[in-house]
């Protein structure tokens, strides 16, 4: 480029995209069009869709927990990673929770349309009698106006 050319950069902001003009000795920063803000859901709604995913592993009901999941899904679990189909397939021969619940669970938005919801999950697996616990999160994000969960992340509760 030669001096006196005009460069501009398109930078995502939360209140839209900016074009930035270095030409010169100086930049100028002007607003271009919005980017689409979505609410940011409550607490409880997003809770409510992640008891949805704990049910279907208590009801053994593969299909629901694949509605609640993106196509690019993630898991990180203690024994490794995982995607939608992984996490789908353990349903193949039964359920792989007989019960659960849900506590100091905390929300938080990490741009429109995506949050982060952290809990403690407190449950007992199929036969088992001695409860387990994990601290989870897991990112939300609406796709296609449906929220669906794109990652979670599942950390074995040491010590009590």
């Amino acid at each position: 480029m030669q001096e006196g050319d005009v460069k501009k950069f398109y930078i995502k902001a939360r209140a839209g995209i900016l074009a930035v003009d270095a030409s010169g000795d100086h930049a100028h920063f002007s607003a271009m069009e919005p980017i689409e803000q979505i609410p940011a859901p409550s607490l409880e709604d997003i809770l409510t869709l992640e008891k949805k995913v704990w049910s279907a592993l208590v009801d053994g009901n593969a299909e629901a927990d694949r509605a609640l999941l993106s196509a690019d899904f993630l898991g990180v679990y203690p024994s490794g990673f995982a995607n939608r189909d992984d996490h789908v397939g353990q349903f193949a021969d039964a359920p792989t929770m007989a019960e659960f619940r849900l506590s100091d669970a905390r929300l938080r938005v990490v741009a429109s349309g995506v949050v982060l919801l952290s809990y403690r999950a407190d449950y007992l697996r199929p036969g088992a009698t001695r409860h387990e616990a994990m601290l989870i999160s897991s990112l939300w994000e609406r796709r296609h106006d449906v929220w669906v969960n794109s990652f979670s992340q599942d950390t074995p509760v040491t010590g009590g």
